[in-house]
């Protein structure tokens, strides 16, 4: 028997699309373009939308969406090695861009970029309902084109894949970037300039190197020794302390990223050896904590934020239209200047 002093529970109401209609002061039918991803929405009132939906904590039906659309709206997403800075803020921003346009995310990680370590990834993630998948690829020396062929009719995106490759891909040119780090070290005066690269298997750290060198070349300088190391600091230190055992002359060192040079100028340090008095040293990524390095640490800012952001819109064009011609977005990277970076003494 029910107790006559209980209160029953009161059922907290859903917001519909009504509601975010009525708080935006638009139709309903406007709503639903917004919550379904449709381009023609203007900027501010898509930003009304949203406000609203954010307000009234509004969570579209997805099971009524998958019977209507017959999409799941769940992507899949292929990771690779995020313990790192780079693929760690690919991720981060793929998967924030992809929440507020209302996707849900499946998540599988590689450890390696062999197309059977790849296939069995996208083998474990098509067991899921998914509307497509974006893949992280940023291993050197992998036939892209066979990964894709692995996706079948499955829409996808793939990223840090190397540049020019004819596959659904977006990425960031890593050679405007070295190439702006080349142009500015050169314009200081220095003609000795030495390099940390990352691990070369990587496509960006090969495409860093390479660039460097051939930039370097063309300017009519003969690239100074390079040391491969890990991405991080700890490996920056110890390949920083090979390069000094070299003796090789070096008034500039180029760090394949922010780490690694975190890493670089503390091994200088401990060396005797000034920044940028003595060696002028440049990253690679602008990391938050780059501007508040021991000297301010002058690098090259990718924009992980619009990279997140090409790739979801990329993603969803292909879903909508499979026959989008396969090719390849690519945003440029920004050369931030700051104070690890300085003309050669006289001494150098």
């Amino acid at each position: 028997m029910a107790d006559p002093t209980e209160r029953p529970s009161r059922k907290v109401k859903r917001a519909t699309l009504d509601d975010v209609a009525q708080c935006a002061g638009v139709s309903y039918q406007t709503v639903s373009r917004v919550v379904n991803g449709h381009p023609s929405v203007a900027v501010v009132t898509r930003s009304r939308v949203l406000a609203a939906i954010d307000k009234l904590g509004y969570r579209p039906n997805r099971a009524a969406r998958s019977l209507a659309t017959r999409r799941s709206n769940t992507i899949g997403i292929v990771g690779f090695d995020t313990r790192y800075y780079g693929p760690a803020q690919m991720l981060v921003n793929i998967e924030s861009v992809l929440k507020r346009e209302g996707y849900g995310l499946a998540f599988t990680s590689i450890d390696d970029g062999t197309v059977a370590a790849v296939q069995r990834a996208i083998s474990e993630i098509s067991n899921q309902d998914l509307d497509g998948v974006v893949m992280i690829a940023p291993l050197a020396g992998v036939d892209v084109e066979s990964i894709a062929d692995l996706f079948g009719d499955m829409p996808f995106v793939m990223i840090d894949v190397k540049p020019g490759e004819a596959v659904h891909s977006v990425a960031i040119d890593q050679a405007h970037g070295v190439r702006a780090v080349v142009q500015h070290l050169v314009a200081l005066g220095h003609r000795n300039v030495c390099e940390i690269s990352g691990p070369l298997r990587w496509n960006d750290a090969r495409e860093r190197h390479e660039t460097l060198r051939s930039t370097l070349a063309a300017a009519g300088i003969e690239p100074g020794p390079s040391i491969e190391s890990d991405w991080t600091a700890a490996g920056g230190f110890a390949a920083a302390q090979r390069l000094l055992a070299t003796r090789a002359p070096c008034t500039a060192l180029v760090v394949g990223n922010d780490q690694m040079a975190l890493g670089a100028i503390r091994a200088l340090r401990d060396a005797g050896i000034r920044v940028p008095e003595d060696v002028s040293v440049t990253g690679f990524d602008d990391i938050p904590e780059a501007a508040y390095f021991d000297p301010p640490l002058t690098t090259v800012r990718q924009d992980f934020e619009a990279l997140g952001q090409q790739c979801v819109e990329y993603l969803t064009n292909v879903i909508k239209a499979p026959q989008t011609p396969r090719h390849q977005r690519v945003l440029y990277p920004t050369f931030v200047v700051r104070s690890s970076t300085a003309e050669p003494s006289q001494a150098s």
